[in-house]
C-alpha cells in the first residue's frame, strides 16, 4: 500500500522558519523600542536591591532617625512647586543611570607569544634539576609543556614578576644545596638586577618566587608612632610585618611597614648587635636609635671610633654622657654597670616589700656603643682591661633593670667582639653588600631573598630573636654637623634633638666638645651603692664625681703622650672568615 503524503501545513518547513524569523524580528524591534523602559526597570530593581542591603547593614538604633529623615525629605519635595514632577524625573534619571549596560570588554586571556616563550624556556631550564630518569610520567620533560608545571604567573612590562610552580615529590627540597641551585637558576632566567623572594612549601611540593620592589630610601629621621620601649630600626616589605606607621617622605605622608625592636622587661630581645662595613649606615642606625630613645628614656653613648659622630648629643636633656676616649669610655661603662646593679637592688627591694618600683628605675636606660673593638685594641696596646667586659652586667641583667644595650661594629672586627656581646645580643642587623653565607653567619638563619644589585646606605637585613630574616632600610639619620649631608636631612635630625630650639640654624663651625664623664645633674639620680646595699647614695655620688675628675686628668695625660701604634699581629680576620659561633 502506498503511503499518503502529509498535509502541507505539517510538512512545510520553510513556512515554519519564516514564522520564527518574523517573531524574532518583532521581538528585536520591541526590545529596541522598549529599551529605555527596560533600562529604567533594571535600574529600579538595582536601587531596591541597594536600599535593601543598606537597610540590612544599618544598626537598629539608627533606623528610626533614617526613616524620619527620609519622611522629612519626602514632605519637602511634595510641598515644593513642581516637586513631585522633579522628584519623579530625578528618580527615573538615577534609575536609568544605574540600569545602563556596564559590560566591560573581556581582556585577552593567557600569555602573549613572548611571555609563552619565556615560560617555556624557563620550564626547559628546570628539566635537569626537577626530573629523574626513572620517572614513568615526568612532570618536567624535554618534550613537555610549561602548562603542566606552572600554576600561576604574572608579568609586568614583559618581565616575569611572580611564578607559582609545582615540583615532583622526589625532589630533595629539604637540602639547602638543592634549593640553592633552583633559586640561582630562577634568578638568572627571570632577570638579574632584582631581588626575588622564594617561598618553599615542602608539604605540598610548591614553590612561589616573587620579584620584590626596591625598598624606599626617601624616609628620613622623624617621630614615629610607637609605644614606649619600641624602636623603629627601619622599614621592610608590606607582607613581612603586620603593622604600618605613618611616615613623611618627599612632602607627603604615607603608611610604611616598620621593623620594630622592643626593649624593656617584657622583651625577649632586649639587646641589639648591628654589623656592617664602613659607609653602610651602622652609625646612622645608632643615631636613629638614640633619637628615639630620648623620647622616653636616658642615653649613654660610647663612640669607640672617636670621629665625633655623636657630638651633637652632648649636653642635651636625657643624654647622660657622650664619650669617645678610652679612659672616659671605660669610666662611663663602669658607671653603667654600677647603675644596672643599683636598679636590680631597687627592683628586688620593691618586689619584696610589695611597693611600686621607683620612677628613676622604671625610666629606660640605653647604652649605645659604637666600635667597641677599637677600644679593645687601644686597651690591649696600653695594657688595660677590655672595656667590653664592663658590658657583662648590663647585657646579662639589663632586661630586669630596664637597661637596653645596642652595639655597632664592623664586620672585619667580629673576632675581637667579646663572647658576652655575641651571646646576649639576640636582635641582629647586618648592613651592606654581603654574600648570603655571611648574612647567615651574623643572623643565624639564611636570607629568603637574593642579594640586591644596588645597595644604598642603610640597606641590609634584620632578625629579631628567632623570627624571620627581613629586608631592612634604615631611615636616613646623618650627623647634623656634617656639611656633606643634605641640608633637609640635617635639619630633620637636629629637630629631633631635645633642647634644640632652632633646628634650622645649623652650626657653621666645628661641633662643641663632648663633656668628659657624666654630667653632674644626671649622675645625681644614678649613684653607686655601697657594697652592703645600704646608704643614701651620697658616697656613691662622691665616688662618681671623683672618678670623673680622675678620668679627665688621665685623659689629659694620655693626650700629651705619644700616639699608640697598633702592631701588625693585631689585625683581625677578614669578612671571608666570619664566624660568630
Amino acid at each position: 500500500m502506498a503511503r499518503r503524503p502529509l498535509p502541507s501545513i505539517l510538512s512545510s518547513r520553510p513556512a515554519l522558519a519564516r514564522s520564527r524569523d518574523i517573531a524574532r524580528t518583532a521581538a528585536d524591534g520591541a526590545t529596541d523600542v522598549l529599551h529605555p523602559v527596560i533600562t529604567i526597570a533594571r535600574g529600579m530593581r538595582r536601587q531596591v536591591s541597594w536600599a535593601g542591603g543598606w537597610w540590612g547593614r544599618t544598626p537598629k538604633d539608627r533606623r528610626a532617625p533614617a526613616l524620619l529623615l527620609a519622611a522629612a525629605a519626602l514632605v519637602v519635595v511634595v510641598m515644593m512647586p513642581y516637586g513631585p514632577i522633579l522628584g519623579a524625573v530625578g528618580l527615573m534619571a538615577s534609575a536609568a543611570w544605574m540600569g545602563r549596560d556596564r559590560a566591560v570588554p573581556a581582556a585577552p586571556s593567557g600569555p602573549s607569544e613572548a611571555e609563552t616563550g619565556r615560560l617555556q624556556s624557563l620550564y626547559e631550564a628546570l628539566v635537569p634539576y626537577l626530573s629523574a630518569p626513572g620517572d614513568p610520567a615526568p612532570m618536567y620533560g624535554h618534550e613537555g609543556s610549561w602548562q603542566q608545571a606552572f600554576g600561576s604567573y604574572e608579568f609586568q612590562d614583559g618581565r616575569l614578576t611572580r611564578l607559582h610552580l609545582r615540583y615532583p615529590a622526589y625532589f630533595t627540597d629539604g637540602e639547602a644545596d638543592s634549593r640553592a641551585r633552583v633559586e640561582q637558576l630562577l634568578h638568572a632566567k627571570a632577570g638579574r638586577g632584582r631581588e626575588y623572594r622564594f617561598d618553599w612549601n615542602e608539604e605540598e611540593n610548591h614553590l612561589t618566587f616573587v620579584a620584590l620592589p626596591p625598598l624606599p630610601t626617601d624616609v628620613v629621621a622623624q617621630r614615629f608612632v610607637t609605644s614606649p620601649g619600641e624602636t623603629v630600626l627601619g622599614f621592610t616589605d608590606p607582607d613581612s610585618v603586620q603593622r604600618t606607621v605613618p611616615v613623611t617622605a618627599g612632602g607627603e605622608t604615607r603608611d610604611a611597614p616598620p621593623v620594630v625592636w622592643r626593649g624593656g622587661a617584657r622583651s625577649t630581645e632586649p639587646h641589639l648587635l648591628a654589623l656592617g662595613q664602613p659607609g653602610t649606615g651602622t652609625t646612622s642606625l645608632l643615631r636613629s636609635i638614640a633619637l628615639q630613645a630620648l623620647v622616653h628614656g636616658d642615653v649613654v653613648v660610647v663612640d669607640g671610633a672617636g670621629a665625633g659622630e655623636y657630638a651633637f648629643l652632648a649636653g642635651r636633656p636625657g643624654v647622660l654622657a657622650v664619650e669617645d676616649g678610652l679612659l672616659g669610655a671605660s669610666a662611663t661603662l663602669e658607671w653603667a654597670a654600677h647603675e644596672t646593679e643599683r636598679r636590680l637592688i631597687a627592683v628586688n627591694r620593691a618586689r619584696q616589700s610589695g611597693n611600686p618600683v621607683a620612677e628613676d628605675v622604671r625610666r629606660p636606660l640605653w647604652i649605645l656603643v659604637d666600635r667597641p673593638t677599637a677600644l679593645t685594641q687601644l686597651a690591649a696596646a696600653e695594657g688595660r682591661e677590655d672595656p667590653q667586659l664592663l658590658l657583662d652586667v648590663p647585657l646579662r641583667h639589663g632586661r630586669t633593670a630596664n637597661v637596653s644595650v645596642a652595639v655597632v661594629d664592623q664586620l672585619d672586627a667580629t673576632e675581637t667582639l667579646a663572647p658576652v656581646v655575641i651571646s646576649q645580643t639576640r636582635a641582629r642587623v647586618v648592613l651592606g653588600p654581603l654574600a648570603p653565607e655571611h648574612v647567615a653567619a651574623v643572623l643565624g638563619a639564611p636570607q629568603r631573598t637574593t642579594p640586591a644589585a644596588d645597595v644604598p646606605a642603610g640597606r641590609g637585613y634584620a632578625r629579631l630573636g628567632t623570627g624571620p630574616v627581613l629586608r631592612l632600610q634604615v631611615p636616613a639619620t646623618p650627623d647634623p654637623f656634617d656639611d656633606d649631608a643634605p641640608e633637609t636631612e640635617r635639619v630633620a635630625v637636629l629637630a629631633l634633638v631635645p633642647g634644640a630650639e632652632h633646628a634650622a640654624d645649623l652650626p657653621a663651625g666645628p661641633p662643641p666638645d663632648a663633656p668628659e664623664g657624666l654630667p653632674g645633674d644626671a649622675a645625681a639620680g644614678k649613684t653607686d651603692l655601697p657594697a652592703d646595699g645600704t646608704g643614701d647614695g651620697t658616697a656613691g655620688q662622691e665616688a662618681v664625681s671623683a672618678s670623673a675628675v680622675s678620668a679627665a686628668e688621665e685623659t689629659a695625660e694620655a693626650e700629651a703622650a705619644e700616639p699608640v701604634v697598633l702592631r701588625k699581629d693585631a689585625v683581625v680576620r677578614t669578612v671571608a672568615d666570619l664566624e660568630l659561633g
